[in-house]
């Protein structure tokens, strides 16, 4: 959930000459995630180090007279840790979102908490600066590949007028979109990460 001051005039143009300085840190780290499926399939992605984002963000915004805190509090009623990140700018206005952490239940597994607090942690101050840190697991800009339609004796594309290429069709709307895969194998991500 996104908060703020009533105004945010001033904290916007600065952050908005900040962002023009902002780069995304880089993504040193490797991840591995388990589907919780049948076939326990995974996936894995880089992804960069709280401390790398932090010390970008720390250092472009207070060149622009905003900083950052990031506090926890208990929601009871929720019965969750929740992590609040502000921006607040010299001006005193300030810009804000609140993220689930953990349930409150996991504060007696410090370890399980921790991990979930520095992942909030860098989810939340990435996407409130507007830097990204991580692969994009959903990859919605990869197109699937259409599989080329069958050959007659003659070598032309069945139902074709001169064996011409297999362009997937764009449907009712016209819209040309076509299927976009669900997940992305390993070395197709390692592709798209290098490129």
């Amino acid at each position: 959930m996104q908060r703020s001051s009533e105004s945010i005039g001033t904290i916007a143009a600065a952050l908005a000459k900040a962002q023009a300085h902002l780069v995304n840190p880089e993504k040193s780290l490797v991840a591995t995630v388990r589907s919780d499926g049948r076939r326990a399939a995974e996936q894995t992605f880089r992804y960069a180090p709280l401390s790398s984002g932090l010390d970008i963000v720390r250092k472009t915004l207070s060149q622009h007279e905003i900083a950052t805190v990031q506090i926890t509090s208990i929601d009871e009623t929720a019965g969750i840790v929740r992590l609040s990140t502000v921006l607040a700018h010299a001006s005193g206005e300030w810009i804000a979102s609140d993220w689930p952490v953990c349930a409150i239940g996991e504060t007696a597994t410090p370890h399980r908490m921790g991990a979930a607090l520095t992942y909030a942690r860098r989810y939340a101050l990435f996407t409130l600066v507007g830097i990204a840190g991580e692969d994009d697991l959903d990859a919605p800009d990869l197109i699937v590949p259409t599989p080329p339609a069958p050959k007659t004796e003659t070598g032309k594309t069945k139902d074709r007028p001169n064996g011409g290429p297999n362009y997937p069709s764009q449907g009712q709307s016209g819209s040309g979109k076509q299927k976009v895969a669900n997940t992305l194998e390993p070395e197709a991500s390692e592709v798209l990460a290098i490129s």
